[in-house]
C-alpha cells in the first residue's frame, strides 16, 4: 500500500492528505476502484468512520464516486478537474468547441517549447495512435487518439493548461469515440502526422492551424 500510518492528531485532515496524495500520483488510476474502507482503515491503523469522512469529503471535491453495491472509484486527480468534469455536459458540439479552445493554444505553445524529449514522446503516441487506425482496433485507436492529444498539451510546458485538460479528460475521450469513422476507413481525413510535424519545425502557426482543421470539420459535421 502506498498509504503511512497517520498521526492522532487531525485524522480526517492526515487520511484526506494521504488519499489525495495516492490519487495524484497515479497509484490509483483515474476510472480504477480504490480498496474497500475495511482495507483502508487497516492499512492506516485508524477507524471506519475516519476513513469513510475523508472519502465523503473527497467525493464532495469531485476525486472519487462512491457508487452504492460496487464501490468507490476514481474521477479525477485534482479538485481542479473533478470541477471541470462536472461541468463538462453530454453536448458533443460543446466538447468539440472546449477541445478547440484549448487545443490549437496548446499546439502553438508546443511548437514554440518542445524540447527533443517532448518530440520523441509525440512521435511515439503518434506512432502508437496510427498503429491502432491501421489495425482497425476501435477501441485501442480511441484510447492512444486521446493519449496523443495529452502529450501535445504536454509539450506546451503549462501546467495549468495541462491540468485543466486532464479535466476533460473523459470528454475528450468521448467526443474522440463518437466522431471515429465506422471501421476506420476514413480516418486519414483526421490525421495528425501534419501536426506533429509542424511541431517538429517549431512552424507555430502551422501547429495552430494543423490542430484547429480537424476540430472545424468535425464542428462542421454537427
Amino acid at each position: 500500500m502506498p498509504l503511512i500510518t497517520p498521526r492522532r492528531t487531525g485524522l480526517v485532515e492526515q487520511v484526506i492528505d494521504q488519499l489525495r496524495a495516492t490519487i495524484a500520483s497515479g497509484e490509483w488510476p483515474v476510472g480504477g476502484r480504490i480498496p474497500p474502507e475495511t482495507e483502508l482503515a487497516a492499512a492506516l491503523d485508524v477507524g471506519r468512520n475516519t476513513v469513510r469522512e475523508a472519502v465523503r469529503a473527497l467525493a464532495h471535491a469531485g476525486l472519487l464516486e462512491v457508487r452504492q453495491g460496487d464501490g468507490t472509484f476514481v474521477r479525477a486527480t485534482t479538485e481542479l478537474s473533478g470541477a471541470l468534469r462536472k461541468l463538462c455536459g453530454p453536448e458533443l458540439r460543446e466538447a468539440l468547441e472546449v477541445r478547440r479552445v484549448l487545443e490549437v493554444d496548446a499546439a502553438r505553445l508546443a511548437a514554440a517549447r518542445r524540447t527533443d524529449d517532448d518530440l520523441a514522446a509525440l512521435h511515439a503516441a503518434l506512432a502508437e495512435r496510427n498503429a491502432a487506425v491501421h489495425d482497425q482496433d476501435v477501441e485501442r485507436a480511441v484510447r492512444t487518439d486521446t493519449a496523443f492529444h495529452q502529450v501535445v498539451v504536454q509539450c506546451a510546458h503549462n501546467a495549468l493548461l495541462a491540468e485543466l485538460y486532464r479535466g476533460v479528460a473523459e470528454v475528450v475521450a468521448r467526443s474522440v469515440a463518437t466522431t471515429m469513422p465506422d471501421g476506420l476507413d476514413k480516418q486519414d481525413e483526421i490525421s495528425h502526422d501534419g501536426l506533429v510535424e509542424a511541431i517538429a519545425a517549431q512552424d507555430v502557426e502551422r501547429a495552430a492551424r494543423e490542430a484547429g482543421d480537424f476540430l472545424n470539420r468535425l464542428l462542421d459535421r454537427q
